[in-house]
């Protein structure tokens, strides 16, 4: 398979992000319109948020996971699997990094192709086999060669920032019954959090349809990534619920979202791994018959 270009994906991007600044723009405007902040505070706030998003994105993603940097000699298979398939990729060799946990995945993040970081968990190391590994590592670098890792960073962050607004206000209206500017500020935040939440989501799910097409183009093997899907389904049944609630946070990251009963599954990052698996079988199909 051939690498190229899905302009769908390009697309939905450039939508997204416009109708997310828009949103905030508009969400902005309201709280200087309504004397909440000044102009001076919402230029601030935006362009403090905006530099800490771009430059410390990758190590605010890496901290909550607990992903650690690993040097060639602390860990030389995986550096060799991660720079042979970069090069199959035509992509700079990203950082390589491990998180200790026994739930099995992994997610690349950084702000750009030169400034990137591919990372999995102990428990994905010991849950795939080579051939697995590889088709996730590659699904990883998909997402870095099309450049939705910073889009989804900016998307995400965004949104967290209406969230925390929903959530501070909250705790200083319970303070201060006779508010009612506060009380219109946190139902303006939530519906932006839920209308940027809800475009995030369909984002996300068509992105990583893209990442596995990506995938097979750079391994040739649709069928590996296909079996290391579900590899990661059987083994997460098996990992304690402690684990898997401190990474939920994540799951716009991770090749395979964490789970959490019927509202997860509605609001999933990911599309369900069933039409994951039937999309890449097709894939193997096309080589077979090429």
């Amino acid at each position: 398979m051939k690498w190229s270009t899905d302009w769908g994906l390009r697309g939905r991007m450039a939508i997204t992000m416009f109708l997310l600044f828009a949103l905030y723009i508009v969400f902005l405007g309201f709280l200087v319109g309504s004397g909440m902040i000044g102009m001076t505070g919402a230029i601030v706030i935006l362009g403090l948020f905006s530099f800490v998003q771009y430059y410390y994105s990758d190590r605010i993603a890496l901290y909550s996971m607990g992903a650690k940097e690993v040097s060639p000699e602390e860990q030389p298979e995986l550096h060799r699997m991660v720079d042979r398939l970069s090069q199959q990729a035509d992509l700079p060799k990203p950082t390589v990094a491990i998180a200790n946990t026994p739930v099995p995945n992994a997610f690349a993040t950084g702000r750009n192709q030169k400034n990137a970081t591919v990372a999995v968990t102990s428990g994905l190391m010991q849950t795939l086999n080579q051939e697995e590994l590889e088709g996730v590592l590659a699904h990883e670098l998909a997402h870095i060669k099309n450049r939705d890792v910073m889009v989804m960073t900016i998307a995400s962050f965004l949104s967290s920032i209406a969230f925390l607004i929903v959530r501070w206000g909250w705790l200083f209206a319970g303070n201060d019954r006779n508010a009612p500017p506060v009380w219109v500020a946190i139902a303006v935040s939530l519906l932006v959090w839920v209308v940027s939440f809800l475009l995030i989501r369909l984002l996300s799910r068509y992105r990583e349809y893209v990442a596995d097409r990506g995938a097979a183009a750079i391994t040739g093997n649709p069928a590996a990534l296909a079996s290391a899907l579900m590899s990661i389904n059987g083994r997460m049944d098996r990992v304690p619920q402690e684990d898997l609630r401190e990474q939920a946070e994540m799951n716009a990251f991770f090749i395979f979202p964490i789970r959490s009963g019927f509202i997860g599954r509605i609001a999933s990052t990911h599309p369900p791994m069933e039409k994951r698996i039937e999309r890449l079988r097709e894939m193997e199909r096309e080589l077979a018959t090429a």
